[in-house]
């Protein structure tokens, strides 16, 4: 099964960044790291759509059997560099797939909001988010050793077993959905 995360920060250190990296660790994710850059502004600009980082974003995504976006919350929603990397994609690459969302919360606001925009944003590319969704606050983090901590690990294997189940009913039934 090939998952796909997209760490959405654009910090080099961050816990969106550990989250990303444990689910390349533990269960054998790829992952695309917005934090390195190479992504540029998007402008709709035709020639945008022959850089390498962009061909090789959506290739990744395209390829995969499911995608899991993780986001800081900022002001109320997900990062500028998640919905700038999703500004470059669409149902080509989304359609009918399963796709897993967790927003990295400071805390006292719960990352509801974030969530809720990955959802409407994934809706709009045609994704299937499932329904199991986390937060995860910055006591679920052991920034020393770059990991989470027993009980954030546990939710994420929840999620992940739940994400596993739609990608296999999504690639039983593949040739049999309707693009938009």
């Amino acid at each position: 099964m090939n998952i796909t995360v997209i760490n959405g920060t654009p910090r080099k250190q961050g816990r969106t960044g550990i989250v990303a990296r444990y689910l390349s660790k533990q269960y054998g994710c790829s992952l695309i790291d917005l934090s390195d850059g190479s992504i540029p502004l998007y402008t709709g600009e035709r020639e945008q759509s022959e850089l390498e980082a962009v061909r090789s974003l959506k290739q990744k995504v395209q390829d995969a059997d499911a995608v899991i976006l993780c986001s800081p919350e900022y002001h109320s929603g997900m990062s500028g560099a998640l919905k700038n990397a999703m500004d470059f994609m669409g149902s080509d690459q989304f359609a009918h797939k399963p796709v897993a969302i967790i927003a990295c919360s400071g805390g006292g606001k719960g990352g509801i909001n974030c969530l809720t925009n990955l959802r409407t944003v994934s809706r709009g590319v045609y994704a299937n988010v499932i329904p199991r969704q986390l937060v995860l606050d910055p006591h679920c983090f052991d920034r020393e050793k770059d990991t989470l901590l027993p009980d954030p690990e546990a939710l994420v294997e929840g999620m992940m077993k739940e994400l596993m189940v739609y990608a296999e009913a999504h690639a039983s039934i593949r040739g049999k959905l309707v693009q938009p």
